[in-house]
């Protein structure tokens, strides 16, 4: 029975990845025509632009390429009456910059990276080693008005009104601070060249990087009246703040699953969360509800041909997995078998030690080897696929009950379902059910990891590893699943 119900889950993960791989490929495919159709050549210029930045020397660099070119397409979907433009240090590969000027329809400004002098300070994040080339925007004088975004903003719609703002105009998302995700500058070479001089006399920077330079560059914002656009179209003088709808933070979402921000339209989504939670990874839903308002974006522009391949691969190598496990089962265990000293303690805690790993291998590895900007859909059923696929080589090699084995399996997959009810009235209540969930479960890991300890250390009190030379028949009994 046990092989029945191995066989089922396996035909149904890989039915499920099938028509996740087909829809992804196929609306890859219908991104890159509308992206085609969007990028017009020729047509007026732009007294406006939506403009980002891009550098090298980060782990997520490929990452934040991704996120940046989803963005674009989401202000072209959009219909923006503006130019978009990425301002891209000189080590950005070019592939990726003929991508995003030819597919996405932006223009890329190459720029030399601005020295960051703050790096000796105490508390300086080497992930914003770069960040201070944010200040090239102010160089871009070609535009009346420019809105700098970073890449993690989600666009619910459009929010041309902002080219109406002054010189200078930002949210403040902390009662006291001013967020740099979005804002609103008039470019200017005096101010940039100032901003430069600032930067090499090393200006107070509590924080190291953009977001504390820029805020000391403007320290009273805080008391600039708010920016409420002119109906007639014109465009206001001086700084002001920006309404919090322009840069709604994504944690604001969570106490109770919706948006009910009173001040302005609701039209920026951005995540200042830790770097590994950002929207664009695949586990980011159903951990965090908002992961999944990133990906359809995604699924709507760009699609998710780039990493289909490595998908393939992983899928046939998988699958390919299970079914040697499930042919060589019979046969496998004779590469095991072998008496050894019961005096052997030494051998004995080596085979308990590989056969923990093993397992723990099973649930961890498979993560990493995911391609990270994968649909979330896609990438938990992958890795369903991949940690049952290693769980049941683990399973069958040191004879140990299945069930138990899969456990973690089973509680993870229970979790994502927790996390994915779509019907909680507010973010307390998912909180709890998810607590509640983790409570009911523990005991029963916790009942499967005694019972995986006491099936490994009786089939090593049966002495059924490593055949002696010649040996051609285990013990009989031995195959049978515990």
């Amino acid at each position: 029975m046990a092989w029945k119900i191995e066989m089922k889950m396996m035909m149904m993960m890989i039915l499920l990845l099938g028509v996740v791989l087909v829809e992804g490929t196929t609306t890859s495919s219908k991104a890159k025509a509308k992206a085609k159709a969007t990028v017009i050549k020729g047509g007026a210029p732009h007294r406006n632009a939506y403009a980002t930045m891009m550098y090298m020397g980060t782990p997520r660099d490929y990452e934040f390429y991704v996120a940046t070119r989803v963005m674009l397409r989401s202000l072209a979907k959009l219909k923006v009456d503006a130019d978009l433009v990425v301002i891209a240090s000189l080590d950005v590969p070019l592939r990726w910059v003929q991508a995003m000027e030819q597919e996405d329809g932006a223009k890329v400004v190459r720029v030399e990276n601005l020295n960051n002098p703050y790096k000796k300070q105490a508390n300086f994040d080497w992930r914003f080693m770069l960040t201070m080339n944010k200040i090239y925007v102010w160089s871009l004088v070609d535009y009346d008005r420019v809105v700098m975004l970073d890449s993690d903003n989600i666009f619910l719609q459009k929010t041309d009104e902002l080219f109406q703002c002054g010189q200078f105009c930002a949210v403040f998302i902390n009662p006291c601070v001013f967020h740099t995700g979005l804002f609103v500058l008039q470019p200017s070479m005096e101010v940039f060249k100032d901003m430069v001089h600032e930067l090499e006399n090393e200006r107070d920077n509590p924080d190291g990087a953009d977001q504390g330079f820029i805020g000391g560059y403007f320290p009273n914002l805080l008391d600039r009246p708010m920016f409420h656009p002119p109906t007639n179209g014109t465009k206001l003088n001086g700084t002001y703040r920006l309404p919090l709808g322009y840069q709604m933070d994504a944690s604001y979402y969570y106490l109770k699953l919706r948006w009910s921000v009173p001040c302005g339209p609701n039209s920026v989504i951005t995540f200042p969360s830790a770097p590994w939670l950002k929207p664009w990874y695949w586990w980011s839903w159903p951990v965090l509800p908002l992961g999944i308002s990133w990906h359809e974006r995604r699924l709507q522009t760009l699609g998710y041909g780039a990493e289909m391949a490595a998908v393939l691969i992983q899928l046939v190598l998988y699958v390919g997995l299970l079914a040697v496990t499930r042919l060589a089962r019979p046969n496998m265990s004779k590469l095991w078998y072998r008496r050894v000293d019961k005096s052997s303690t030494l051998m004995q805690m080596a085979l308990k030690l590989v056969a923990i790993w093993s397992i723990i291998a099973a649930y961890v590895v498979p993560f990493f080897l995911i391609p990270r900007t994968v649909h979330p859909v896609l990438g938990w059923t992958l890795y369903l696929l991949a940690s049952f696929a290693l769980s049941s080589v683990s399973t069958n090699a040191f004879l140990l009950p299945m069930l138990p084995v899969l456990a973690p399996w089973v509680g993870i997959l229970g979790a994502l379902l927790v996390m994915a009810f779509p019907w909680y009235p507010d973010g307390i209540v998912r909180a709890i059910s998810v607590l509640g969930y983790a409570f009911v479960c523990a005991p029963f890991i916790w009942a499967s990891i005694v019972k995986v300890m006491t099936s490994l250390q009786v089939s090593l009190e049966k002495e059924a590893f490593f055949p002696r030379l010649g040996d051609s028949t285990p013990p009989p009994g031995i195959n049978k699943l515990c």
